[in-house]
């Protein structure tokens, strides 16, 4: 007979960010690194609330191409979504969307993959709850 474990139900997530003058380079248009912050904290905000209890670091980001430039103002959408679960790793992929407020029309200004590791208390990888 084989072990039960308990069923990990992932919700999709969504999130939402307005850009202000205080995301913008000196170009004017958003700093990438404010976008790769805001994606890294809706990942792991993600895999925290799909394994609670699970202490996670981020491992990596995969092919980091910025789109489109987004403006101050532009009200972003962050939609993340599991693609990926190993021994002591999960994967999702944050796509981002930039929001018309004026036409209710959006469209993808950047996609990645993020990846996470499970650790212990002395940053040590160990398993995923299955």
């Amino acid at each position: 007979m084989f072990p039960v474990f308990p069923v990990l139900v992932f919700r999709p997530m969504e999130s939402y960010k307005l850009v202000l003058p205080e995301h913008l380079n000196h170009y004017g248009y958003l700093f990438g690194g404010n976008l790769l912050k805001w994606i890294d904290e809706y990942a792991w905000i993600a895999a925290s609330l799909e394994y609670p209890g699970c202490k996670f670091v981020t491992i990596g980001m995969d092919g980091l191409e910025f789109r489109k430039s987004v403006r101050n103002g532009a009200i972003l959408r962050f939609d993340v979504q599991r693609t990926l679960v190993g021994n002591t790793s999960v994967q999702y992929t944050a796509t981002v969307y930039a929001d018309d407020i004026e036409t209710g029309g959006e469209e993808v200004v950047f996609a990645t993959r993020i990846s996470f590791v499970r650790v212990d208390a002395d940053g040590c990888k160990v398993p995923l709850p299955r």
